[in-house]
């Protein structure tokens, strides 16, 4: 819902003739943080209790969604302040992905992993069908600072959630007697994941495709343009274009639940399911029907949750628990920096030649990357169940 509401926000603080540029600083503002911080906060979900510092984590997110709706209902008039509090909010996101995804391993037996990724694919698309659906009627119908209300009384559950949980025995005595015992929080520590994850080809090539597809396929950050401009949906039928690639993602989960541990070839499947990504987001792109750019999208949703489904599971079973936290925290840099640095290579290229070029650009862009890296990673091509 807070992504969702950034956007809208942004794009109401500026004018239109700038409104591309700024979109696409939203991006750039809040993966900076992550940048700076992948190697640090993976050593500390390495060295420190998963659990706790995700309790800090959330509890300072809270705050800053708090500050949002605060800021936002005195009246604000400038977009730099929802710029910091975005970095901010960033900053503390990036010490809680690392902990968040490395403690899932220790919750669950490792025959049960696949599985258990996946439905937790499930429940975050759920949240993300619903939040910018949601978040498009608040706009509509409240304004942005109840979008951010909301969002900051939702960490409470989350809180409630990670006070109730408690890691699994096994987790425990991988963590005390493994490697992991002797984890020191330095720059030694810090290296070693970073050269971990270089020297593992299956691990390195799924970051590197996640980092192209999303840089060169992030129509996100334009939905403002193609909503109001484009296809003339208004702020509802933006919080229901901003869900569709979730809507797709949540039914296709549903079909990786059962399917996941029946498909063999799963380094193929995973390359084919990007390049069908790049297909859709240049369809969208294409589009001047909402309903037609609604299942485009959903069908970049589809798409996206297949790969991502293979790309954590090799992750996760190829990388050993003490250099989990690391792992995650160097991918932190792919993931999140793909979209969020190609938002603002979307607004950059909308500003200078039209969202519209862009978004079918970005599509191709993302497609030949794929073909090139799947090229030049034969296990990855050939990594079977």
């Amino acid at each position: 819902m807070q992504s969702a509401a950034l956007l809208w926000h942004v794009s109401l603080l500026v004018p239109d003739d700038t409104r591309a540029l700024a979109l696409g600083m939203v991006g750039l503002v809040r993966i900076l943080p992550v940048i700076f911080f992948s190697l640090v906060s993976g050593v500390a979900a390495d060295v420190y209790d998963r659990r706790k510092l995700m309790l800090l984590t959330q509890s300072v997110m809270a705050i800053f969604a708090a500050a949002l709706a605060a800021l936002t209902w005195r009246g604000l008039e400038s977009v730099w302040p929802v710029y910091a509090i975005a970095a901010a909010t960033s900053a503390a996101g990036a010490f809680d992905l690392p902990a968040r995804q490395s403690l899932t391993p220790n919750l669950v037996p490792r025959e049960h992993l696949a599985n258990a990724l996946t439905l937790n694919t499930i429940v975050f698309q759920i949240a993300a069908v619903t939040g910018p659906a949601l978040g498009g009627i608040v706009i509509a119908q409240l304004g942005v600072a109840w979008a951010y209300a909301f969002n900051a009384v939702s960490f409470l559950v989350v809180i409630a959630a990670l006070l109730m949980m408690t890691e699994t025995r096994s987790g425990l005595a991988d963590r005390d007697h493994g490697a992991a015992g002797k984890t020191q929080f330095t720059m030694h520590a810090a290296l070693e994941g970073l050269r971990f994850v270089f020297r593992a080809p299956l691990i390195r090539s799924t970051m590197l495709m996640d980092f192209f597809a999303t840089f060169f396929s992030s129509a996100t950050a334009l939905l403002p343009i193609y909503a109001q401009d484009i296809l003339h949906v208004g702020a509802s039928g933006y919080g229901w274009l901003y869900a569709a690639p979730a809507a797709g993602a949540m039914v296709t989960s549903g079909i990786m639940v059962k399917a996941v541990d029946l498909i063999d070839r799963r380094g193929r499947v995973l390359v084919w399911a990007v390049v069908a990504y790049g297909i859709a987001t240049a369809a969208f792109g294409l589009s001047r029907d909402f309903w037609l750019s609604f299942f485009c999208l959903a069908l970049t949703g589809a798409a996206d949750t297949i790969s991502m489904v293979f790309r954590n599971l090799i992750r996760q079973l190829e990388t050993p628990d003490h250099l989990r936290g690391r792992m995650v925290g160097v991918n932190m840099v792919f993931f999140m920096g793909g979209p969020q640095l190609g938002e603002l290579e979307a607004g950059l290229v909308a500003q200078w030649l039209g969202p519209v070029v862009s978004v079918v650009t970005g599509g191709i862009g993302c497609i030949a990357a794929t073909l090139a890296i799947a090229a030049k990673t034969p296990a990855l091509r050939r990594y079977r169940r």
